[in-house]
């Protein structure tokens, strides 16, 4: 029998019930679920706008603030249950930081809707953005841990005054008890975190490079504040839930507590960086989270904000300063260029991430090493960084420069239009003086005012334009002129860590003519009629040529002037990238390859890694009008008799690049009135409508070139009109599975409107072969080819609505026909 319970107040207290669990695995949910909604929109993101810059899409201003909006919802739901709802306050302190975190991440998003080519204005917006941030978040967490006058009153009675007697459980109390003695051993641990922010620098002073010096600037700039924010995100109160202070458990800190960190990290490295930056920061910034709470754990307890802010300060300006937003794109992810570097820079500072973590949190808990040893350890990556950046590193600056284009244009239309070889280099010689006084009158003040000021410039005669190294200041100032139009951003390519490398192709050598050439009637030319194009020359503007590849040797035309490299000065014919060899090939190359073999060809290199710029793509076309020896000047060394009859151009000047419409418009005019043929690919951003919308392609003294395939059919990639001009395309030619050279002598099957380009080219070459007197009759020429051009297939989806995008908007007049246009130009 057992006994009663005894009465009142002889009973035993109650047993306290166990704290629950659910409140910790609602956060462990919450945490997941926050890592998957953030990476995948970010990625999705990139990706999206990625697809439509290569489709030929206007940028979406809205995309990144729709994926900030989505991802506030998605994540503050949770992070605002988490903050209120549960008991324990570990775990509302984890919902706090997470909705601040998402809150920021939200704001800096907005800042993406500036264009990558404004990246200084980006990196201000991101400093002040991230600074007043900081503030809010500040300000809010002061107001929250302002206790009630009411408890105040009730001094030991209520819940304020018993924490404020035990000290060790409030903040106020933890604060009070290490704060002095935390101020002291504060140093060494943020020497450590300094540490720690140097080694996951160090990838990206190896293999990133640095923009323009105000640029540069605005990085250091933001990323400090950048750190600022964190140390808002992350500050004593939130390491005092998991640990730090008197009551130090160091094992859950170290864990829970950088688990916590890294997912608020996430959401801060989410929100920063141009699109495509904040990829790295995704992988390199989070396990950071580990390395600030093995700071937070050493014996001398929690030591401030200090060491979030360097720690994630110099995580953040690796990616922000070493690599250019622009050029981590996927048009540059066939190689290995800047995208690729980045890859392994990031891959690299979050192995050392991770390192540093596990060094820090196995050692730091125990016995963080005194003042003299970090300082020492600063001292020893400072020198190593220093190293590391001048030597293996890519030092020095390169920032954008500035395109301006004058108001005055030279005035060209009463240069007499004569034909034949004669004919056309009297005018030629006449469109180039004019040109070059034009520009020498009209820019004297603005380049006495540049010299004055020290800033390097080059000035332009092709378009009456000067290239001037300058950053948003001095953009302003040149855009205030009378005689300025306009200014353009004329990017620059930043080095890379190694050549990107050789393409040389895999295909086998050709036996004989190839089916573009037959389909196009071209063999027909050489066989029937005796023409091959000797006595023209056809300049190509690419990515270079392979002057000693079998199929272009005999056709390089020679002397000093055939060749111009603006990017690297090299004084021979090369090409790393294989894309101009290719389409050389397909003009003027031997052995069943070139529409016309016995043609020759002069080359200037206006795309070093698959991007230009306005200033580049000028260099060359300049070259082309009036070809000049190694070292001369444009202005004064031209040599326009020696200009070439037929230009191809199997590229275009996007925005991305610094074009406007209108950018390169004066300098096809001039071609035009100097009686040289110019050809331009469409592009390869089909099928959309009116997706022909990158200079030169537009312009209508240009013959612009879509592709077909094996069947006759206009290709799905082949850019359509109406043009911006109306009338583009004007024909199409084989430009699917093109077989042509490749440096070092081989061969690849390539497709787009670059493959089919140069074969128009070689056509012309034919014809004004055969008959010399057509030479410099550009419209007569353009008229013969639309002429006898025959019918092509509708595109594919386009049955039963062949013209859905006009009467000549995939094909224009049709499919080029070598032989019927040599016929008609003889008669």
């Amino acid at each position: 029998m057992q006994p009663a319970p005894l009465p009142g107040p002889f009973a035993p207290p109650p047993t306290p019930a166990p704290p629950s669990a659910l409140p910790v695995v609602a956060a462990v949910l919450a945490g997941c679920w926050t890592v998957g909604v953030v990476l995948l929109p970010q990625v999705v993101g990139w990706l999206v706008e990625q697809v439509m810059l290569a489709t030929g899409l206007d940028r979406p201003v809205w995309l990144w603030p729709a994926v900030s909006l989505l991802t506030i919802v998605m994540v503050g739901v949770p992070a605002l249950l988490l903050a209120l709802v549960p008991r324990s306050d570990a775990v509302r302190a984890v919902g706090r930081a997470w909705l601040a975190g998402v809150s920021a991440l939200g704001a800096l998003g907005l800042l993406r809707m500036i264009p990558a080519v404004h990246h200084e204005a980006y990196l201000a917006g991101l400093a002040v953005v991230a600074v007043l941030a900081a503030v809010v978040i500040a300000r809010l967490r002061r107001r929250a841990a302002r206790p009630d006058p009411a408890d105040a009153q009730t001094g030991g009675h209520g819940q304020t005054g018993g924490h404020a007697q035990t000290g060790g459980h409030g903040q106020t109390g933890a604060h009070a008890q290490t704060g002095g003695h935390g101020r002291g051993a504060g140093a060494p641990v943020t020497l450590l975190a300094v540490a720690a922010g140097l080694l996951l620098l160090l990838p990206w002073l190896w293999l990133g490079a640095l923009g323009g010096l105000l640029e540069t600037a605005l990085a250091v700039l933001a990323a400090t504040a950048v750190g600022v924010l964190a140390g808002a995100l992350l500050d004593a109160e939130l390491w005092a839930r998991f640990g730090a202070g008197p009551d130090r458990r160091p094992a859950r800190l170290v864990l829970v507590g950088g688990l916590v960190a890294g997912v608020t990290l996430l959401l801060l490295a989410a929100g920063v960086g141009h699109s495509g930056s904040q990829l790295a920061l995704l992988l390199t910034l989070p396990p950071a989270g580990f390395v600030l709470a093995a700071l937070q754990a050493t014996p001398a307890g929690p030591s401030g904000p200090a060491p979030v802010r360097w720690l994630v300060g110099l995580t953040v300006l690796g990616p922000l300063a070493g690599a250019d937003p622009e050029e981590v794109t996927l048009l540059l992810t066939t190689t290995r260029d800047v995208p690729f570097w980045v890859a392994v820079a990031a891959g690299a500072a979050f192995a050392v991430a991770l390192l540093v973590a596990l060094g820090y949190g196995l050692l730091l808990p125990r016995r963080a090493p005194g003042r003299p040893v970090a300082a020492v350890t600063v001292g020893v990556l400072l020198v190593a960084a220093a190293g590391v950046y001048a030597g293996p590193g890519q030092p020095g600056l390169s920032g954008e420069r500035l395109l301006v284009v004058l108001r005055e244009q030279a005035d060209l239309r009463d240069v007499p239009r004569a034909t034949g070889a004669a004919g056309r280099d009297a005018r030629v010689r006449a469109v180039y003086r004019r040109l070059v006084d034009t520009a020498d009158r009209s820019q004297a003040d603005l380049r006495r005012q540049l010299a004055r000021l020290r800033l390097p410039y080059t000035a332009y005669y092709l378009v009456n334009a000067i290239e001037v190294d300058g950053g948003p200041a001095v953009r302003a100032w040149l855009s205030s002129r009378p005689e300025v139009d306009r200014v353009l951003v004329s990017q620059r390519l930043r080095p890379l860590p190694a050549p990107v490398g050789v393409s040389r192709g895999d295909a086998t050598a050709p036996t004989g003519p190839e089916w573009n050439i037959r389909m196009i009637g071209a063999d027909r030319v050489w066989s029937e009629l005796g023409v091959d194009g000797a006595g023209i020359t056809v300049g190509s503007s690419d990515s270079g040529a392979d002057a000693g590849h079998p199929a272009l040797a005999a056709g390089f035309r020679g002397g000093d002037d055939s060749w111009y490299d603006p990017w690297d000065g090299s004084r021979s014919p090369r090409d790393t990238g294989g894309h101009g060899t290719h389409t050389v090939g397909s003009a003027v190359g031997r052995g069943g390859i070139g529409v016309a073999p016995g043609a020759t060809w002069t080359s200037c290199v206006n795309l070093d890694r698959n991007l230009g710029s306005p200033a580049r793509y000028l260099d060359c076309l300049q070259f082309m009008l009036a070809p000049f020896p190694p070292g001369g000047d444009p202005f004064t060394d031209g040599r326009p008799e020696r200009a070439p009859q037929v230009l191809t151009n199997s590229w275009g000047c996007p925005v991305i690049e610094g074009c406007d419409p209108a950018a390169l418009r004066p300098a096809t005019v001039a071609f035009e009135a100097a009686g040289v043929f110019v050809v331009a690919a469409a592009g390869n951003t089909g099928p959309y409508c009116g997706s022909i919308d990158d200079p030169p392609a537009t312009h209508p003294d240009v013959l612009t070139v879509g592709a077909v395939d094996r069947s006759r059919r206009v290709t799905d990639f082949s850019s359509r009109g109406p043009g911006q001009d109306g009338g583009k395309p004007d024909v199409v030619a084989p430009g699917a599975a093109v077989r042509s050279a490749m440096p070092g002598g081989g061969y690849a099957v390539l497709d787009g409107t670059s493959m089919a380009t140069p074969q128009v080219a070689g056509v012309v070459a034919l014809m004004w072969s055969a008959s010399p007197a057509l030479v410099g009759d550009l419209e007569r020429t353009r008229r013969l080819l639309r002429d006898t051009a025959t019918p092509v297939e509708p595109p594919p989806g386009a049955a039963g609505r062949p013209d859905r995008c006009g009467a000549t908007a995939d094909a224009g007049a049709g499919l080029v026909d070598a032989y019927a246009a040599v016929r008609a130009a003889r008669r």
